[in-house]
């Protein structure tokens, strides 16, 4: 399944006469292209499909995509066990009773503060 998830951009560098930047999907940072998005900046989220930035997106609805996402199991089927790959890249294998990919990034993302709602908002 492709889709469109916001990460938020840790880095941003010219390569090739092409803006580029690291973007952070909760974990998992990838090289995105910000042709259509030239004004964001780091610290900012936007929305991502296919490596291209294709629009800014405010913190608390990044992070509320980002949850049920995370909450729907596609942000694995998205981009895979992060700390799986690092494992089956590395050779190791994992200690019995250890804590799984799935279950760490499950606890961060739990761990993350939630934007706090101000009152009369909605």
């Amino acid at each position: 399944m492709c889709l469109a998830v916001p990460g938020r951009v840790t880095g941003i560098e010219d390569r090739d006469g092409t803006r580029m930047a690291r973007v952070d999907f909760g974990g998992v940072e990838k090289d995105v292209c910000l042709a259509y998005v030239p004004d964001a900046e780091v610290g900012e989220y936007v929305i991502v499909h296919v490596g291209f930035a294709l629009q800014k997106l405010d913190e608390a609805s990044a992070r509320a995509s980002l949850e049920l996402f995370e909450q729907l199991g596609l942000l694995e089927e998205e981009f895979g066990d992060p700390w799986r790959q690092a494992e089956t890249e590395s050779g190791a294998e994992a200690e019995p009773g250890a804590v799984t990919g799935a279950e760490a990034s499950a606890a961060t993302w739990a761990a993350v503060p939630k934007p706090v709602e101000k009152e009369g908002a909605r």
